[in-house]
């Protein structure tokens, strides 16, 4: 079935499938994707999926839907299409390639309940990223975060992808990156206050350390490198 990937900041956060005939986009909650951003509207955009075709429609939002550089009202969506609301962009992949693309699906490692909690998701950043990675030898590094606090304390993800998502989205949202001689961490969205050992967590990347303490969305984490 045909998908979206959003990323900010060439960071992939999300990726949604679209399973339903309506699909709608906005900062709001109740929309099936949320974008926590000021400059997204309430109800900003929808989807709306015909047999095997999307249409992508403007909301009559305030800052405008773009597809591929040009503002649309309405468009049909071609694979790979890439679309800008506000900061963020979103990749539409169609129905006839969505199998295609296994590298970039979202593989999410949460408790059984985390209530409150922070979830983790690992995400690489793209077929070509992921190569360039191995290219480089990044994949003999290994790390992992441990979860100190919450529901699901005591709970290990490791950090297998280049590209690793943890928080709570609408609250705050950093990424881990492995890079060729370690890994790196830095704020993606959201207003809460990520910390690294008491520090703020801004979005320039910061290196990590064995043992270093992550705090998001109210959960308390540990960086182990092996």
């Amino acid at each position: 079935m045909p998908k979206m990937i959003v990323s900010i900041d060439e960071v992939v956060i999300k990726e949604v499938q679209l399973t339903k005939d309506k699909t709608t986009l906005g900062r709001r909650p109740y929309n099936d994707v949320v974008i926590d951003n000021l400059a997204v509207s309430g109800e900003h955009a929808v989807l709306q999926m015909t047999g095997s075709e999307v249409f992508l429609e403007d909301l009559n939002s305030t800052n405008g839907t773009y597809v591929n550089g040009k503002a649309v009202k309405r468009h049909q969506l071609q694979n790979g299409d890439a679309i800008e609301i506000g900061k963020y962009k979103i990749k539409f992949v169609g129905d006839n390639v969505a199998e295609n693309f296994d590298k970039t699906m979202v593989v999410k490692a949460r408790p059984p309940e985390h209530a409150g909690g922070a979830s983790v998701a690992a995400m690489p950043a793209g077929p070509a990223t992921h190569h360039a990675a191995d290219a480089l030898g990044q994949s003999a590094l290994s790390g992992a975060i441990k979860v100190l606090s919450g529901a699901a304390s005591g709970r290990e993800v490791p950090l297998t992808k280049v590209v690793t998502t943890i928080g709570k989205p609408g609250v705050a949202v950093a990424a881990i990156t492995r890079r060729q001689h370690g890994f790196v961490v830095h704020h993606v969205e959201g207003a809460g206050n990520p910390s690294l050992n008491g520090a703020p967590i801004t979005k320039e990347p910061v290196a990590l350390k064995n043992g270093d303490l992550i705090e998001l969305a109210g959960t308390q984490m540990q960086f182990v490198q092996n």
